[in-house]
């Protein structure tokens, strides 16, 4: 039984993002979508030793952020992001995928990926969220009155352990954790990416965003749903 982990680490981020412009408001400003590329570069170093900190490692990641226009079949947010953990660590400091197992749909989240399912120390993801924009619900009599508008996603995740962070390699390092009979609930991405889709309508009430999520791969772990419903609010204008 580990009862501490103490860490000490600084870190450096980087953002690129020409022709910005925001909502301001008195205590936040809101970024308004656009054309142009957000590219984020974030640097981590750990240090040992300093303020009782256990572990020297660095980490890497690079994000980037887009809006494709497609005229009339709506538009397109495409952001991918990659990330490299370059020391020996237990499994709490490296990437833990963020997972939902939450009603809402969370946009960032993978949201039929349970708790600690997935732990990498390398990883590259892929999230598409297409609007369509009212395209096909605008021509259909009655329901173009309810300015209902379709959407589509996908997110894909691709992963893995080295052999020297793998806990399965080296007792030493922490274990993951487990049921009662001994069944491992995490693992790693070494067998594929992992994939979920799904096919929702937004702007109900010009609010309300409700989705049927598909899970598509590593069907066969503990309790992994195939099918969730996820809902989102969010004010339409």
């Amino acid at each position: 039984t580990i009862n501490t982990l103490q860490t000490t680490d600084l870190s450096l981020e980087l953002r690129y993002a020409p022709h910005e412009k925001f909502y301001q408001g008195k205590l936040y400003r809101t970024p308004i979508p656009d054309k142009y590329p957000i590219i984020t570069l974030r640097f981590n170093q750990g240090f040992k030793g300093l303020l009782k900190g256990q572990y020297n490692y660095q980490s890497l990641t690079a994000n980037i952020n887009k809006r494709f226009y497609l005229s009339q079949l709506g538009f397109t947010d495409v952001e991918a992001e990659g990330g490299y953990i370059f020391n020996k660590l237990p499994f709490p400091l490296l990437d833990i995928h963020h997972a939902n197992q939450s009603y809402a749909l969370q946009l960032e989240s993978y949201n039929l990926m349970n708790y600690l399912e997935f732990v990498s120390d390398h990883y590259a993801s892929i999230n598409i969220d297409h609007h369509f924009n009212g395209l096909f619900f605008n021509r259909l009599p009655l329901i173009n009155n309810l300015k209902l508008r379709e959407v589509v996603s996908f997110k894909s995740l691709w992963g893995g352990l080295r052999s020297e962070n793998n806990p399965a390699n080296d007792p030493a390092l922490f274990q993951f954790p487990t049921r009662e009979g001994g069944q491992t609930i995490t693992h790693s991405l070494n067998n594929g990416p992992y994939m979920e889709a799904s096919a929702g309508i937004e702007n109900i009430f010009k609010l309300v965003r409700l989705d049927v999520v598909r899970r598509l791969s590593y069907l066969d772990n503990p309790d992994a749903p195939k099918w969730g419903v996820r809902a989102r609010v969010k004010f339409q204008f």
